[in-house]
C-alpha cells in the first residue's frame, strides 16, 4: 500500500535525484563509461550584500553517501517508468558509492568560484549524487551564512532561532537549526532539533496563554508557579503595563521571584526596551534581562544596538529562517575531470576551472588576507582548506567532526576574516581570490583544445 506522506524515507533517499541523473547513468552503463570523474561543487557568485559564505551540510552528504542503496521498492518504481533496461536496474541493485570526497570543513568561510566540495568517483556514481549533494550544501550553507550575519549584528548578545513554524518544511527546519548553531546561534525553539542534534532549546510563552486568562497579571503569576525561571511576554495588551505587572509580581513573590527576562514582541522595540529597562531598574530588578523578537534580521538588530537599546538577546524567526534577503545561491556541480583529463564548459557566464583543486588561505598577523585556488598537487604558501573526508566510500576522521567542533571552527574562522567582511553591509573591497599560474595555464590549454575541436566539425 503506497503512502502519500511527503516525509522522506530510506527508499526515497535513493530516488532523491533528478531523472536525468538516472538516464545519464544508464547511458554511461550502456557505453561502458566507468573511468573516474571529478565534480566540483561551488557558488558562481555571492548574493548581493554577502561578503562571504559559511560552509555547512557536509555531515548529511557523507551520511548519505555511506548509506546510499536501491532497495526493491526503489527498483520497482524505476521499472514502472518504462525508461530503464532490466540489465541497468539489476546493476543498480548492487549500487554502492565507492568514491572519495574532498571538502572544506563545516564552519569555514568560503567565496565565489571556490570548490566547497569535490567528489571523485566512477562517473555514474558521481553523477547520481549531484542532486542530493547540491540540495544539502546549498541549503545549509545558505542558512549558516545568513545566521552568521545575524550573530555578528548581535555583538555577543544571545540569539535564538524562532523560525521553525515559517520555514519550508520539517526537514528544512531541522537542517536550518543545525546550520544556525554552527554559525553561532545559541539555541533553537525546535524541540526535535534539540533532541536529534543536541542543540540547546529555548522558549517562553505565547500571547495565547495570556489571553486564555481573564487577567494578565494572574497569567504571569500562574505561569511562574509552573516555570519560575522564565521569560514573561509583556506586550499582549499594553507593553509598559505588562512590565509593571512583572514588578508587582516581584514585590509579591519576594525571594521566590526568579523571572530571568521579559520579552518584547511588537512596537518600537528600542524605545520600549529603554522605558522597560527604566521601570525594572527603578524597582531594583536590574538582573531581569530584556529579550526582543518581532521580524528581526541583521539590519534591525544593528539599528537597535546602534541606538543603544538595552536589549540582552534576540529571537530571530522568519527573516533568518528563509534567508529573506538572499533566498538562494547560484550553486553548481560541474565535471572538472574525467579519465584523468581536465574538463570545462565554455558557456557564456558559466565557465569553470578544470581539474582537481586545492584552496590555499594566506594569513598574516592572524588575519586572512587572500585565497589562491590551485591544482591539487601544487605546494603553495598558505593553509590548505580542502581535505580528504571520505575514501572509497567510507568517511575519514576529518569527515567525522562533531557539531560543536564545527561551531568552534566557525567562530575562529570568522574572527580571522578582515573586519570589513564582518559588517552587515557589502564591503567596498571584496575578499581577494587568486588563481595559481598552473591552473590558469591548464584552463587556457583546454579552452584552446576545445575551440580547435569545434572548428574541425564546422562545415567547410
Amino acid at each position: 500500500m503506497s503512502s502519500h506522506s511527503s516525509l522522506i524515507s530510506k527508499t526515497d533517499l535513493a530516488l532523491f535525484t533528478d531523472l536525468y541523473e538516472l538516464t545519464m547513468m544508464q547511458a554511461y552503463f550502456e557505453e561502458g563509461f566507468e573511468d573516474r570523474a571529478v565534480f566540483d561543487l561551488f557558488v558562481r557568485r555571492l548574493p548581493c550584500r554577502r561578503s562571504f559564505l559559511l560552509a555547512a551540510g557536509l555531515e548529511d552528504v557523507l551520511s548519505y553517501l555511506e548509506n546510499l542503496r536501491f532497495d526493491d521498492e526503489a527498483i520497482a518504481y524505476l521499472d514502472s517508468l518504462s525508461t530503464f533496461s532490466s540489465s541497468f536496474l539489476d546493476d543498480l541493485r548492487g549500487f554502492r558509492f565507492t568514491g572519495d570526497v574532498y571538502a572544506v570543513a563545516e564552519g569555514t568561510p568560503v567565496f565565489a568560484d571556490q570548490p566547497i566540495l569535490e567528489v571523485e568517483a566512477p562517473i555514474a556514481q558521481a553523477q547520481l549524487v549531484e542532486t542530493f549533494v547540491m540540495n544539502q550544501i546549498h541549503f545549509q550553507t545558505l542558512m549558516a551564512s545568513k545566521a552568521a550575519r545575524v550573530v555578528q549584528a548581535a555583538r555577543g548578545r544571545s540569539v535564538v532561532d524562532f523560525g521553525t513554524r515559517r520555514m519550508h518544511g520539517t526537514d528544512a527546519a531541522l537542517k536550518a537549526a543545525r546550520a544556525f548553531y554552527i554559525a553561532g546561534v545559541d539555541a533553537t525553539s525546535n524541540v526535535a532539533a534539540g533532541r536529534r542534534l543536541g542543540i540547546p532549546v529555548s522558549g517562553t510563552m505565547a500571547h495565547s496563554y495570556v489571553q486564555a486568562h481573564e487577567d494578565e497579571y494572574e497569567s504571569f503569576k500562574a505561569f511562574c508557579r509552573v516555570h519560575p525561571h522564565t521569560i514573561l511576554l509583556v506586550d499582549t495588551y499594553d507593553t509598559l503595563e505588562g512590565v509593571r505587572h512583572v514588578v508587582r509580581l516581584a514585590e509579591e513573590l519576594g525571594e521566590d521571584f526568579d523571572v530571568r527576562a521579559i520579552r518584547l514582541d511588537s512596537g518600537d522595540l528600542g524605545e520600549l526596551a529603554r522605558r522597560s529597562r527604566s521601570i525594572l531598574d527603578q524597582a531594583g530588578l536590574e538582573k531581569v534581562e530584556i529579550f526582543a523578537s518581532s521580524s528581526l534580521d541583521e539590519e534591525a538588530i544593528s539599528k537597535l544596538l546602534d541606538g543603544q537599546a538595552p536589549i540582552d538577546g534576540f529571537g530571530v524567526g522568519t527573516h533568518m529562517g528563509v534567508s529573506e534577503d538572499a533566498p538562494y545561491l547560484d550553486i553548481a556541480y560541474k565535471l572538472v575531470s574525467y579519465a584523468g583529463k581536465g574538463r570545462i564548459k565554455l558557456s557564456t557566464s558559466k565557465k569553470h576551472l578544470p581539474s582537481r583543486k586545492q584552496i590555499f588561505r594566506i594569513e598574516k598577523e592572524g588575519r586572512s588576507r587572500y585565497d589562491v585556488v590551485a591544482l591539487r598537487d601544487e605546494a603553495l604558501e598558505g593553509r590548505p582548506l580542502l581535505e580528504p573526508v571520505m575514501k572509497s566510500g567510507r568517511r575519514l576522521e576529518a569527515g567525522a567532526r562533531s557539531l560543536e567542533d564545527s561551531r568552534r571552527r566557525a567562530r575562529r574562522e570568522i574572527d580571522r576574516l578582515p573586519q570589513r567582511l564582518r559588517s552587515a553591509d557589502a564591503p567596498e573591497e571584496p575578499y581577494e581570490i587568486r588563481t595559481s599560474q598552473a591552473l590558469e595555464t591548464a584552463q587556457e590549454a583546454l579552452e584552446e583544445e576545445l575551440k580547435e575541436k569545434q572548428k574541425e566539425h564546422l562545415p567547410t
